[in-house]
């Protein structure tokens, strides 16, 4: 009986781990729901029809204000209940005789309310278009076929030309609406993040007078630094066909150029999330370039980068989990996110001579690079 007892047992705990280990297999196959839920969200509206009725709503409040089948709204509740699941929304407990409330059913709706995840979506600086951009079709089918490209030979095509038969910016080249959708989404980037990098951390920019945003756009990085320091000369470089979508009246110059070619002269190169784009060689090549355009170091020359420290910043699981999984995100155009001595190896072999990691910018840092 004894032997029984303890075989049932020793049987009992198997079954218990392997259930519990069969949860978590699920758990990891449908977290692609979360992000398909996201996406469906922002496509809707939700965040701003929840805003719109003062950061808290009801599924019917919330109806009035995005385009929906009637039929589907029972399958947007459980959408929603996905979205709370993950941290965008939450749910508030509805206030007792709440008088807003049409009737029983209403007065016991579930409340979504609005979480700084989601007001992330809404309003200035919003970040719903970067989100788009991530979660676009383009982007996110050749992750289907990883398995696949992980069956070639170095060197190849990277896995976004493996899936759709040219580059991302020669798809963006030749599709006018995508183009927008990439465009939109760095400058939504640019706007949340540079606002939080000039209030906060203006020491970065303070003591030189000239400024070059490498690969920069059409400047609205540059534009939040020549606001904020309007002693700084400020100045972008891009390739012809960008300078020649460029606004004007920025009080930014705009320059036309290649920065594998060379980097027009200035005593700080900027370089904001344009490294984990490339592969190490030509990660150097860009360096050695920019090297060659600013003074040495005791006449104020750097090199400015804002990108991915892997293991570098705040150590909780959330800030941590986001550069790992950048890190695979990114190889879909053969990029890399790096660790300090993957960045070191680089800034030595493109000829500095030190460098200084700040995890001051959340799940990135700013590095400054001397020569």
């Amino acid at each position: 009986m004894a032997l029984d007892a303890q075989s049932n047992g020793h049987h009992a705990i198997d079954a218990t781990s392997s259930l519990d280990a069969l949860s978590e297999l699920y758990g990891n196959t449908f977290a692609v729901v979360k992000s398909m839920a996201l996406k469906a969200a922002m496509d809707l509206g939700v965040a701003g029809a929840i805003h719109h009725h003062g950061g808290a709503a009801t599924l019917s409040q919330i109806v009035t204000r995005v385009t929906l089948h009637p039929s589907k709204v029972p399958c947007l509740r459980r959408l929603m209940r996905v979205l709370t699941l993950s941290g965008v929304f939450a749910v508030q407990k509805p206030a007792p005789g709440d008088a807003a409330a049409a009737d029983e059913a209403e007065a016991e709706a579930p409340v979504y309310a609005l979480t700084p995840v989601s007001r992330l979506l809404i309003g200035a600086g919003n970040q719903g278009h970067m989100m788009s951009m991530l979660l676009h079709p383009n982007f996110i089918t050749p992750f289907l076929r990883i398995s696949d490209w992980l069956q070639r030979e170095l060197p190849g095509p990277c896995i976004f030309k493996h899936t759709h038969g040219r580059s991302l910016w020669e798809m963006a080249d030749d599709d006018a609406a995508f183009n927008t959708v990439v465009n939109d989404g760095m400058a939504s980037d640019s706007v949340f993040t540079m606002d939080i990098l000039v209030r906060e951390h203006g020491e970065v920019f303070q003591g030189i007078s000239s400024l070059v945003d490498v690969a920069g756009g059409n400047g609205t990085a540059a534009q939040a630094i020549a606001r904020a320091f309007p002693e700084v000369k400020c100045s972008v470089m891009d390739l012809a066909h960008v300078v020649a979508e460029a606004p004007g009246g920025t009080g930014v110059e705009f320059i036309a150029g290649d920065m594998f070619e060379s980097v027009p002269p200035a005593d700080a190169v900027f370089l904001k999330w344009i490294m984990h784009d490339w592969g190490d060689n030509d990660c150097v090549k860009i360096l050695r370039n920019c090297k060659k355009a600013i003074p040495t170091r005791d006449k104020g020359g750097k090199v400015i980068i804002m990108d991915i420290v892997v293991g570098t910043g705040p150590s909780d699981q959330k800030h941590r989990d986001v550069q790992i999984l950048y890190d695979a995100y990114i190889m879909f155009i053969n990029g890399a996110e790096r660790d300090e001595q993957e960045w070191k190896k680089l800034f030595l072999e493109a000829g500095f001579s030190d460098y200084k990691i700040m995890p001051i910018m959340g799940f990135r840092s700013i590095i400054e690079v001397y020569p």
